[in-house]
Order: C-alpha cells, then structure tokens, then sequence
C-alpha cells in the first residue's frame, strides 16, 4: 500500500491527465471558418475558390477536417453584397475573403472585428479601406493583382503597340462601371495621350453577344477588357467573340492569353491565391490584419499567344516581341 503523500500525488497526476485530454481533444477538434464574398454567381469556371484551397491545404487546412469555407455568391448583384456579408458575420466566421471593391465595401460595413483579407484590382487607400499599404490598421490588409495603380496604362500602351496606327479602342466594362471606375479613367488617359479614340462598351445583363455587335458598330480595332471577376468568370465567351471578330484584345491574367486570348499583363493566379492563403493562415495564427502590409506583385508576366495573332490576321511588331516574357505557338 502506498503511503498518504504517494497516493495523493499519484491520484492528482491521474487527474491532471484525465482533465487534459478533453482539452486536447478540443484543440485537435477545432475548425477554422474562412467566409468568402463574391458578387459573381455560384458554378461557372470559377478558379479563385479551388486555387485558395489547394493552398490552404499545402500549409496544413484540409476542408472536412480542421477547415470550412462558407462561399457566398451575390449572383451579379451588387446590392446583395451587403446582405451576404452579414449572413458570414452571424455565422461567426474567423475571417472574411472578400473578392473586388464592390465585396469589399459591404464586408467592411458589416463587420469590423472580423478580419477581412481582400483581393482586387482597385487602390484601396482612395477607397477608403486601409490607411496606407504599409500599415493598413483597423480589421483589413489584402492582396492587389497591380503594382501600381490598375495596370491599366501600361496595358493600353502594349496593346496600341501591337498593332501600330490603330486609333479606335472599346473598353468592355460590366453592368455597373463603377467596379472598374479607376480603370476607366487610367484607359481614357493613356488612350487619349495616344491620340487613340475610346469607346465605352457596357456588358448588359451577361449579353456579350450584343456589346461585341456594338464594338463593331464603331469599329474599333483594339479591344481593351477591363479586370473583373465577372469577365475572368465569362473569359471563354470573351475570347471565343474577341477572336471571331477579329478583335486584338487585351486581357487581365497570363493564363487568358494561354486559353486563346491574344496578350495579357499580369502576375501568376496561382502565385496570388498562394498569397491570399497565406494571410489567412497568419490571421488564423494570430496576426493582426492591420499589421499586415497589403501585398502588391512582385513579379508581371507579358505573354502573346502568336497562333490567336495569326488566326485573327495580325502580325505582332518586333519589338513588342522581345519584350514579351512568353510566346505562345
């Protein structure tokens, strides 16, 4: 038999391993909520959620397990963005991602203790949702595909390249041109500092098929598509009318230009869902979003799809050739 104090340290290190187990049990248990806010509609060729995940997974969240992805989809329409948010913030997500300004701005009003990581094309310091990108305080820090503005001068400029004396551009633009207002004005500056007439073309109601009769109506020799979710969702249709019109056509992302669309300067999708995933796992870890600095890309891409050049009759200028970072044949 053991003595009195033996007995008692024994039966309280039995309590003390009993006690812990349920803890450790809990902790194991624990699963992480990452809500995401799109204004997009649900199925389609959507490539942002699958790509997110494959990276959450590579830094140890696995969907079924320790992770749960709430993806709220606003079907085009803008004014449930601010609906959808507060649907994430009474389900008590631990962060939001939160896709283009317009998601942004409802995320921002429905919450702001919730981390927020955000992903666009837009300044977000003009936008009124961080103080700076080195600092951007309060509930918010995100991933911006532009190192610079919207990239959208530098794109005009390699797109009039391309097709030397051209002086008529369309700029296709979703329903509402406000998710691409920066945009718009940084095309209309380039392009008239190019001597190169605009024209303003709105997608109505996913009608591409009559925003493209309408390009031709003016007769436009270069097609400018504007960086959005909508169209990154409807780039094949975008591609297949571009091409049949015969339209050289600028567009957001290197991975555009690889399915057929004719020149694209951007990053690596797959480099910017790597990031965003990594700034949900800081937050899950602890981070504070505001500390965070919204990350810019480090590194564009200039890719020319040659065989599109040839099909739709136009041959790229030498020069703009040995800029390119990838030809595509």
């Amino acid at each position: 038999m053991l003595p009195p104090r033996r007995r008692f340290v024994v039966g309280l290190t039995a309590s003390i391993l009993a006690a812990s187990r349920p803890l450790r049990a809990q902790q194991a248990a624990r699963v992480y909520r990452v809500g995401v806010l799109r204004p997009t509609a649900a199925g389609g060729d959507e490539t942002m959620t699958p790509g997110m995940q494959r990276a959450l997974r590579d830094l140890g969240y696995v969907e079924g397990q320790n992770l749960a992805i709430d993806v709220r989809f606003a079907d085009n329409k803008l004014n449930r963005l601010p609906v959808l948010a507060q649907e994430l913030v009474a389900s008590k997500v631990d962060v939001i991602v939160a896709v283009g300004a317009a998601a942004v701005r409802a995320a921002k009003a429905a919450t702001s203790s919730i981390p927020i990581v955000f992903f666009g094309n837009f300044d977000p310091v003009k936008g009124g949702f961080v103080a700076s990108l080195a600092q951007p305080g309060g509930n918010m820090t995100g991933i911006l595909i532009a190192p610079d503005g919207t990239l959208a001068a530098k794109k005009v400029e390699l797109l009039a390249q391309a097709v030397p004396g051209a002086k008529r551009m369309a700029l296709l633009l979703p329903d509402d041109p406000n998710v691409a207002r920066e945009q718009v004005s940084e095309v209309r500056k380039a392009a008239a500092g190019l001597g190169v007439d605009l024209f303003l073309i709105e997608v109505r109601e996913g009608n591409y098929r009559a925003a493209f009769d309408k390009i031709e109506q003016v007769r436009t020799q270069l097609l400018f598509v504007a960086s959005t979710t909508f169209f990154v969702r409807d780039r094949r249709q975008i591609i297949d009318l571009a091409n049949r019109y015969k339209l050289p056509a600028m567009y957001e992302w290197p991975d555009q230009v690889e399915e057929g669309g004719l020149i694209a300067l951007g990053p690596s999708r797959t480099a910017i869902y790597a990031r965003i995933a990594a700034y949900v796992d800081r937050i899950l870890k602890g981070a504070n979003p505001g500390d965070l600095p919204v990350e810019q890309p480090a590194k564009l891409e200039l890719v020319i799809n040659l065989k599109t050049a040839k099909a739709i009759g136009l041959s790229i200028p030498q020069p703009l050739l040995l800029r390119a970072d990838r030809l595509i044949e």
